[in-house]
């Protein structure tokens, strides 16, 4: 009898083990049949997300175990199956995501959740003074690429991309960019490690940038070393944001003069709708230009996406295009049109996240999500909880509900309408002479910038500027618009400094080489207290080759500022540091150097004089 029941234990035991080990088989035969990046990119089955859990003011606090997995929950609720994760090594999300998936799937082996697994990417001295964006960041780039190998290896089920470098190519990224030649010799690396078996050949390999990093707008991407980029990835990943654009590149946003007469849902609908055509155009852009080299390549969208709400540039006082309503438009717009072509979009982002901007809860980096961390679901949501699709889920272990109650009545009146195009400040001055190219010395005997009288034409001997003029803030300091009537309004915001100028559009700046003897005109009203440098500038910051020939306005010196309008007609003699007037760049710039919240300038009458 001791000998049966031994038997029967040992059956037991036997069987199940042999469960388990079915169990298990079934698990490994899901991870051995994973989709790979190849059936997962440009298929719409597949949506994609960025994804950050942090719900504090900073990284330094990871999202738990248990956040991340309710996280991933709501995440597939919404039929996402990709994410998009932006550090590996210097942070634990990317590592505790990965585990939480693993443990999802062993729970329910149906369960589909797969990463584009960044690495930071960025430059020697980043965040100092004297970045050298020649050079990368070796001990933390090091350290990225190689968590990022070593998680890869570890989930082969789940990492489908690496993706090397979140926006590190792009020039505004005056804090930590590198050239392409950083991200490419690190893209070389792990495809010799996929040749080699060190990493799954499966795996996609590609650099996460703005569209004019990848050559879609200015030409001074199109260098070799981004060709040689463009060949050593697996596909390349765009980015689009015609949200921010609504502030500082306004063709496609505003009301038409023939749509001010259309209901305001239906002014927030065709506005919207060019607004995504914009963000299309900017990956055509990206499109026609790869295929100018004779490469061809799959490119997709690694993020775009727009902001529920912000204080100052695209709130009330800007553009008005933050707000959950613009926000679903643009969702459901980008959502079909990329569908329909094939095209995958890591949309930015689920969730809010408030370290993005830290010192100013209003700021709309915070508010990309489209969750809340109150639980709200924004707008673009509401038909998922409408059709039970969150039902049982929480965050922070409290339910989701609907932003505004889910009356979109009361939503609806708080949105703002698109501005009137007939009635919008500029930010761009478009009035050029298309018949001289930039370089070419300028000759006529005055250089109009912007003026309420002087016209100028084929016999008076004046030009307009051979090049769009950008109005261009620098790094958030201040405000900057013209009105119709050609007045240009600068308001400074909060900063130890603040700057701006009317930047030259073209790859070379303007030749002002024959005004070498002339005189800076323009007329000037505003706050009389604040103290700030104006003048011009040659060369470029990101170059090294950047000179400001500038005079001083100060209180109670002999360059006041008043509110009253005073014209000003400054000899170059006086401006001028010696600098060659043939690469001028900054048309007018102006720059404080002290704290001056709150002040407002007027500029008006601006432009140049050979005598």
């Amino acid at each position: 009898m001791i000998k049966f029941f031994k038997f029967i234990g040992l059956s037991i035991v036997i069987c199940f083990l042999s469960s388990c080990d079915k169990t298990n088989q079934s698990v490994d035969l899901k991870i051995n049949k994973s989709p790979t990046a190849v059936e997962i990119l440009g298929n719409p089955n597949y949506p994609g997300f960025s994804y950050g859990g942090y719900r504090g003011k900073s990284r330094d606090i990871a999202p738990t175990h248990e956040e991340i997995t309710e996280d991933l929950k709501i995440l597939s609720a919404m039929g996402v199956k990709v994410l998009r994760t932006y550090n590996t090594s210097q942070f634990p999300q990317a590592a505790d995501l990965l585990a939480a998936i693993r443990a999802l799937k062993k729970i329910d082996p149906d369960f589909e959740m797969y990463v584009m697994l960044g690495a930071w990417i960025e430059a020697h001295g980043s965040w100092q003074d004297g970045t050298d964006h020649f050079r990368g960041n070796i001990k933390k780039n090091t350290s990225d690429i190689e968590a990022a190998v070593a998680m890869a290896n570890e989930y082969p089920d789940v990492v489908k991309v690496i993706a090397v470098g979140n926006e590190a190519m792009v020039q505004w990224a005056v804090n930590y960019f590198v050239y392409p030649k950083t991200i490419l010799k690190w893209v070389n690396h792990l495809q010799e490690l996929k040749k080699t078996g060190l990493l799954n050949a499966d795996i996609w390999i590609t650099s996460s940038d703005n569209y004019e990093s990848w050559g879609g707008g200015a030409k001074l991407y199109h260098t070799e070393d981004l060709t040689a980029l463009i060949n050593a990835v697996d596909f390349v990943s765009v980015h689009t944001y015609p949200f921010h654009d609504s502030f500082y590149n306004q063709d496609f946003w505003g009301v038409l003069p023939n749509e001010e007469t259309l209901t305001k849902p239906e002014m927030i609908q065709v506005t919207m709708k060019r607004a995504a055509e914009y963000g299309e155009s900017q990956y055509q852009a990206v499109v026609d230009y790869i295929k100018s080299l004779g490469i061809d390549k799959p490119i997709h969208i690694g993020e775009s996406g727009w902001a529920s709400s912000d204080g100052a540039a695209y709130g009330p006082k800007g553009s008005k295009a933050a707000d959950e309503y613009k926000q679903k438009m643009f969702y459901q717009y980008m959502r079909e049109w990329t569908n329909a072509a094939g095209v995958s979009l890591f949309y930015f982002e689920a969730f809010d996240e408030r370290w993005k901007d830290s010192v100013d809860a209003s700021g709309s980096e915070n508010h990309f999500g489209l969750i809340r961390l109150n639980n709200e679901v924004k707008y673009a949501l509401w038909d998922l909880i409408d059709d039970g699709s969150f039902k049982g889920l929480t965050r922070n272990t409290r339910p989701l509900y609907k932003s505004y109650g889910g009356d979109e009545a009361a939503l609806l009146n708080e949105v703002l309408n698109p501005p009137f195009k007939s009635t919008m400040p500029k930010r761009k001055i478009s009035t050029i002479n298309e018949n001289t190219d930039a370089g070419e010395a300028i000759t006529a005997s005055t250089y109009v910038v912007v003026h309420d009288s002087l016209i100028p034409s084929k016999v008076n001997n004046m030009i307009y500027p051979s090049a769009i003029l950008k109005l261009i803030p620098w790094e958030g300091t201040v405000s900057i618009e013209m009105s119709y009537e050609g007045i240009i309004n600068i308001k400074t915001r909060e900063s130890d400094w603040w700057g701006t100028s009317l930047e030259f559009q073209a790859d070379i700046g303007e030749n002002l080489s024959n005004f070498n003897s002339g005189y800076l005109n323009f007329d000037i009203r505003g706050d009389s207290d604040i103290g700030f440098n104006i003048g011009f500038q040659t060369g470029r910051y990101l170059d090294g080759d950047q000179i400001n020939s500038f005079v001083s306005f100060e209180p109670g010196s002999n360059k006041p500022v008043s509110k009253e309008w005073t014209s000003y007609k400054v000899p170059m003699t006086e401006l001028n540091n010696g600098t060659n007037l043939v690469d001028v760049t900054g048309i007018l710039s102006l720059l404080g150097q002290h704290r001056a919240e709150n002040k407002q300038l007027f500029l008006k009458n601006i432009y140049y004089t050979q005598k």
